[in-house]
């Protein structure tokens, strides 16, 4: 670094693009290329032809309370990482679902800061293992969207200490090689310039690594560049560059500061072997669309994930031997989602739905049919493959061309979706075009659309339909780039009549990355909809109902309003389960929603955002090839116990250290269904847990649970360890979750499970004192959920009588 300029070094602390930093080839550095996770591997860029093995989302993860499996999947994307020549990977995050409104929950694991450290700190080992970065985000109380760019979260020491800092504590043991600074500023200053990522991130709890902004959180010059912040993205532009080199020379940033800043990229560089070796990193699967093993372990942690909340009459698993026809109903259970919106989002390697998941594992033994039941309104269908031929080619797809200010072409190519990211960076590029050759599968009056910020324009045979011009409103990227305002129009169009549809968009500067066309059928009558799904389910055996939230409620860049479900869909359930008593509903989301009709129905599961193998594994799950894994790792109730809108610019924390199923303790109030409950396809009788008599300060324990299976299957359970102490003299929690294990058994066996309880677990921080273990007794529940704990026993710490 001696041989470096400040000119040089000073380069180096912002990015070269949006997604690589630069190179310095004096000292043997190439770019250090980074991507969005955490479900997948985008890469550099947003084309929908370059795709990605696709997880299930970070909530599924932490449903399987699994860190050994975690772990496996933080491998594979590592492999996938490599074969995009990706070196970081900006996952996990590991902030907390501290409002059930919050909208990017589904790209958060937990509402619990155990759970969330211990799954987090799993998928960072399995990353790492294979010389991938890593990423804990945002910190820190970066747990809401809501005007999520410029909030202040006011959030007392205690609480940052005891319930938001421990993931990201637990990330930097871990051994974490990159930590991202949120927007949000918690307590008075933005987190780019906090003193919290010198303390205690840097100093007290000795994270080595290097500090990346979230995507334009860098705001200053001066006040970041004195701050513990190392690497402005994305780049070139910023308020760094010549800015802090200016600001070095007049004494307002120190060099020494500088250096510090590119000894920590440095290190990460050597650390992904961008640094001095000159040989390129290993690559993943070549063809992950055909690699067995890999669909195989994306089922495996479907199943996993998957929670059965209820279970009357034993009527999961199904028999297949007593199915003749089968109805699978819901628009999700057609076309599901298998990941959240926002910067998360990847183009899939392929998609499994449950009605091709659950006709492949019926097939030749009982009918499966389909009805949507319902239309939910939202965004419009971009064109793509099944609806649009290029007009050039005359294949499937869609022709993007780049135009100069005169009309020139001077790029031009197929692409397979009509919301175009992103297209070839040509100089003199003044207008995107689109266009495409709709053939309509309906006659009738559709909804043609363009987006994006900018002059929009949109003809269809030459006709001009749209032509307007649409101002930008928002700073926020999520807005800005994925999700820009629509223009529609309408048009009748005939049954296979073929119509040439042309979007034009002016790039101005700042205009963001989305250019969309879009086109949807007239929509079908509701009553006719509705009478159509409850006459199938009348006609079927068993219903398989399939509901979930949209782009429109589960998104980054925005909270819900709500926890109701959109487009009438309770209506639906209420229908369906009405017209046959043997309907599963289950419910394709991210994060809580209200289930008003949970107990008019049989079977409710939860399956998430579930990656590509979503209609496989819940197949494996419905049919009893396997039993469903997962445990809820946020509690689920039809309205939030706290808000995500800052007031004034402010957003209070003013829960404290009771967030999550802590609240409902608090309050006496009943979910729906409470923090680690789900059910398998046995059952489980709790008989013993023994914990020490006495523990010493600063030393963790083992509560040791008996249980045994007393149903007929062999099984799998989650034992759960609280802690709970009424007579403190500090305030806590009525308790709180201090470890975990899962126990297996065959029908009739008993097993004993091992939790071991660390030593944090008994302590409380003290703001000017740190971390202190109060002495007295503490109460040892052990069970299957926050509200289920059959077994209690007692223990002393520290020191003095224990009785």
């Amino acid at each position: 670094m001696r041989t470096l300029s400040l000119e040089r070094k000073v380069r180096l602390l912002t990015g070269a693009t949006a997604w690589r930093t630069y190179d310095e080839p004096a000292i043997g550095l190439r770019s250090i290329v980074v991507s969005d996770g955490p479900i997948g591997v985008r890469g550099q860029g947003w084309d929908e032809r370059s795709t990605s093995l696709t997880l299930p989302s970070p909530s599924a993860l932490a449903a399987t309370w699994d860190e050994g499996l975690v772990a496996r999947l933080g491998e594979l994307l590592a492999a996938e990482a490599r074969r995009k020549g990706v070196d970081v990977l900006l996952a996990p995050t590991i902030n907390l679902h501290r409002s059930a409104l919050g909208g990017r929950h589904f790209e958060c694991y937990s509402e619990d800061p155990l759970l969330t450290a211990r799954i987090g700190a799993a998928y960072i080992r399995g990353v790492q293992s294979r010389g991938v970065a890593a990423t804990a985000k945002h910190y820190v109380a970066n747990d809401s969207e809501t005007e999520r760019l410029t909030l202040d979260a006011r959030v007392d020491e205690r609480t940052l200490r005891e319930v938001y800092m421990p993931p990201f504590e637990a990330a930097v043991q871990a051994g974490v090689w990159v930590v991202m600074s949120a927007y949000n500023g918690v307590n008075g200053a933005t987190m780019s310039e906090n003193p919290l990522l010198a303390e205690p991130l840097k100093g007290e709890w000795g994270f080595d690594g290097m500090v990346v902004s979230d995507w334009g959180a860098v705001r200053s010059t001066v006040p970041a560049g004195r701050a513990a912040q190392d690497l402005a993205m994305p780049g070139p532009d910023g308020p760094w560059g010549d800015a802090l080199l200016a600001a070095v020379r007049a004494g307002e940033v120190p060099e020494e500061a500088i250096d510090e800043k590119v000894l920590r990229l440095l290190r990460l560089a050597t650390r992904v072997g961008a640094l001095g070796t000159g040989e390129a990193p290993p690559s993943g699967p070549l063809d992950p669309a055909n690699d067995a093993p890999t669909r195989a372990l994306l089922r495996e942690t479907v199943v996993a994930s998957t929670v059965l909340v209820r279970n009357e009459r034993a009527l999961l698993p199904l028999d297949p031997a007593r199915l003749r026809r089968v109805a699978l109903i819901g628009p999700s259970a057609a076309a599901p989602r298998i990941q959240g919106g926002g910067s998360a989002g990847v183009y899939p390697v392929s998609s499994v739905s449950p009605l091709e998941g659950l006709s492949d594992a019926l097939a030749g033994r009982a009918e499966v049919t389909h009805a949507a039941g319902i239309h939910i309104p939202g965004r419009p269908t971009p064109l793509g493959l099944d609806a649009a031929r290029d007009p050039l080619t005359g294949e499937p797809g869609l022709r993007v061309r780049l135009l100069s200010a005169t009309g020139e072409e001077l790029h031009s190519e197929r692409r397979y979706t009509g919301n175009v990211l992103e297209t070839a960076i040509v100089e003199g590029s003044h207008t995107v075009e689109i266009s495409a050759r709709l053939r309509p599968p309906v006659s009738g009056l559709w909804d043609l659309a363009v987006a994006g910020w900018g002059h929009v324009r949109l003809d269809a045979d030459g006709v001009t339909l749209i032509d307007d011009e649409v101002g930008r409103d928002t700073d926020d990227p999520a807005t800005v780039h994925l999700h820009p305002p629509y223009r529609h129009a309408a048009l009748e169009l005939t049954e296979g009549r073929e119509v040439e549809l042309v979007a034009w968009r002016r790039l101005d500067p700042d205009s963001g990355l989305a250019s969309v066309l879009a086109a949807d059928p007239p929509v079908r009558d509701a009553g006719e909809l509705l009478a159509e799904a409850v006459d199938l389910a009348r006609a079927s055996d068993a219903v398989i109902l399939v509901i979930g939230t949209t782009e429109e409620t589960e998104s980054e860049g925005y909270d819900r309003a709500d926890l109701r479900l959109p487009g009438g869909q309770d209506e639906l359930v209420r229908a369906v389960a009405a017209a046959n008593p043997d309907t599963v509903v289950v419910v394709n989301a991210g994060g809580p929603v209200a289930m008003p009709w949970r107990e008019e129905v049989p079977a409710l599961l939860l399956s998430w955002f579930p990656g590509q193998e979503y209609g496989h594994g819940l197949a494996d799950v419905l049919l009893g090839a396997c039993e469903p894994g997962g445990r809820l790792p946020t509690t689920w109730a039809d309205e939030a116990l706290v808000g995500t809108t800052p007031v004034g610019g402010v957003l209070e924390y003013t829960e404290g250290l009771h967030i999550g199923h802590r609240g409902r303790l608090r309050g006496g109030e009943a979910p729906s269904y409470w923090f680690g409950h789900g059910l398998g396809y046995t059952t489980w009788a709790y008989e013993t847990v023994l914990a020490p008599e006495r523990v010493e300060p600063g030393r963790p324990f083992t509560a040791r649970v008996r249980l045994r299976n007393t149903g007929g299957r062999a099984g799998a359970e989650l034992v759960q360890v609280y802690l709970s102490r009424p007579e403190s003299e500090v305030e806590r929690p009525v308790r709180w979750l201090a470890g975990f294990a899962r126990a297996q058994a065959a029908p009739g066996e008993s097993v004993e499970v091992a939790v071991e309880v660390q030593a944090r677990a008994l302590e409380h921080w003290s703001p000017g004192l740190g971390w202190q273990a109060e002495p007295g007794m503490f109460t040892v529940h052990a069970g299957g959920s926050a509200d289920d704990l059959p077994l209690t026993t007692k223990t002393w710490s520290g020191d003095g009588p224990s009785a």
